[in-house]
């Protein structure tokens, strides 16, 4: 069973016997409506307080990881959270959750884990994820810290295009709200494929520490400003220079706020508030769709 968990991914729960399984399936049928003609069920709303200890998670170090359940433990509903598919591709933590007593899916890259890269298997345990969700009108809550799709020969003869495709296709045909948060990195294609305004998110916001970029500055200044760096007298100290350049210009969430992409950037300790305010704008949330049989997911 443990194989299938963490290897195949076959297998979405793990537990130790017959009795904690059938716990396991009562807390989910929580979560779910009767049927994808039904909403979820609205259980009494909680409080949208502030939680200072968001404002504590992430460090101020770019390159220094933490664990993403942190932030999602205090904003939800009590703190309660069911993941799903937990010991498979652990660099894309996803599951249901509460928030102001609305039934939510949660999709949230995982920095302690390859940095939150994105890889062959996140991409599809995400998308799959994220197909069920609209599949039971569960809105999609997704926290967003990731550098990019995971680089290597294994990942790209693997086909990592084709498999990202699924994460930017399940995203944008998703009809249900999408409320996103970018809590630090949102650079390049990583950024786009994780429900980003682009792909139709309603409403996106972002903590004031976040990059919004095309690269990381390092990577990003040694080819944008080469010419001054190699040029210079002291190149290493150069560098450094452009670098903070580039994230003063670039790498920030002001530049990406300018240009409509996102909707507010906010105070860490008042996200709960926030996405509750959202996900209650969203209640009544009706979108359209052109008259199909069904689209052509890349597989």
């Amino acid at each position: 069973a443990l194989v299938h968990n963490t290897k195949s991914g076959n297998a979405h729960f793990l537990t130790p016997d017959d009795r904690s399984a059938m716990l396991l399936v009562r807390e989910l049928l929580e979560y779910l409506p009767q049927n994808n003609a039904e909403e979820p069920n609205k259980g009494e709303a909680e409080s949208g307080e502030t939680q200072e200890g968001l404002r504590e998670i992430v460090p101020d170090n770019p390159k220094q990881s933490y664990d993403v359940k942190k932030v999602i433990s205090l904003v939800v509903d009590g703190g309660r959270f069911l993941e799903v598919h937990e010991h498979y591709a652990k660099n894309m933590v996803v599951g249901f959750a509460k928030i102001g007593g609305r039934s939510v899916g949660i999709v949230a890259n995982q920095p302690s884990v390859f940095a939150g890269s994105l890889d062959i298997n996140a991409s599809d345990k995400a998308a799959r994820f994220i197909r069920f969700l609209d599949a039971f009108n569960i809105p999609i809550i997704t926290f967003v810290d990731t550098p990019g799709f995971l680089p290597g020969v294994s990942q790209e003869h693997g086909g990592i295009i084709r498999h990202g495709a699924k994460l930017l296709y399940a995203y944008s045909e998703a009809s249900v709200p999408k409320v996103t948060v970018i809590l630090r990195k949102a650079y390049g294609g990583a950024y786009i494929a994780m429900g980003s305004q682009h792909l139709g998110a309603d409403i996106v916001y972002a903590w004031p520490g976040a990059e919004i970029a095309v690269m990381g500055p390092e990577g990003a200044a040694n080819i944008i400003f080469k010419r001054e760096i190699d040029g210079s007298d002291q190149p290493e100290k150069t560098r450094q220079e452009k670098i903070l350049e580039y994230k003063d210009m670039f790498a920030n969430p002001f530049v990406a706020a300018g240009r409509g992409y996102i909707e507010s950037i906010i105070d860490p300790a008042v996200s709960r508030m926030e996405i509750i305010k959202a996900l209650e704008t969203l209640d009544t949330k009706v979108e359209g769709r052109p008259t199909k049989k069904h689209g052509n997911i890349p597989l």
